[in-house]
């Protein structure tokens, strides 16, 4: 398409025969010190080199971005001590005074009345090995709690007589109480202890026996502990 644009700018001709449009355009805003044209060049001459300098090291990077092995940023313990990924999967609640390594804690196991569906002979925590605190059974018992709320904390409001049972590792607490605990209400495990050294997600997996001839466990839920 031919240039169809005015053949003088300020007083002085503009020679646009058989030239195209844009370049009838560049040579016409040129000789009239467009603005626009002005801003035009500055685009082209620094602004364009350096988008084009930016976007090759983008490029360059993404590119041994993905030549160089994946470092996982996600702490291992979540993984390593996962129930699963599959709909078994159930998340307990549960309350800490303290999150801080190495500092004194209370924690209350809970264990909600929607997360029991029958009562419990004998319950098992299952507690990951790196979790290096040291648990006694006299900073041990069992509870019917109150759970708290925005306002108000978990506490415990009548305690249950019950035999706790830990492991030489300290890798599984056993705890068998008097009389089964009831479907009704809200039960927590209470717990005292120092906090580990290490920080980290540990999950606690919660292991339920019920009254009955066959003494089979089942899973009940997870509680996931956050050390800071």
């Amino acid at each position: 398409m031919t240039a169809n644009c005015p053949a003088h700018v300020n007083g002085r001709k503009v020679n646009t025969q058989g030239e195209s449009f844009l370049t009838c355009y560049f040579k016409v805003a040129k000789q009239s010190f467009d603005p626009m044209f002005q801003l035009h060049k500055v685009f082209q001459s620094k602004i364009f080199p350096q988008l084009g300098i930016i976007a090759g090291l983008a490029s360059t990077s993404i590119l041994i971005g993905g030549l160089l092995p994946y470092k996982a940023i996600a702490n291992p313990s979540f993984f390593e001590y996962r129930w699963d990924d599959s709909s078994k999967y159930k998340k307990l609640y549960y309350w800490q005074s303290s999150q801080e390594k190495r500092d004194r804690s209370t924690y209350y196991l809970v264990m909600r009345e929607r997360d029991r569906r029958n009562a419990i002979l004998k319950l098992s925590i299952k507690i990951p090995e790196n979790f290096d605190a040291n648990i006694t059974t006299r900073k041990l018992s069992l509870c019917r709690i109150n759970l708290g709320g925005m306002l108000t904390r978990t506490k415990c409001i009548e305690k249950i007589p019950a035999v706790f049972e830990v492991s030489k590792k300290q890798t599984n607490i056993d705890v068998f109480p008097n009389q089964p605990i009831s479907t009704e209400g809200s039960y927590a495990v209470v717990m005292k202890i120092f906090n580990p050294s290490q920080a980290g997600m540990f999950q606690f997996n919660a292991l339920a026996q019920a009254p009955g001839d066959m003494p089979i466990s089942s899973y009940i839920g997870s509680w996931n502990i956050d050390i800071d």
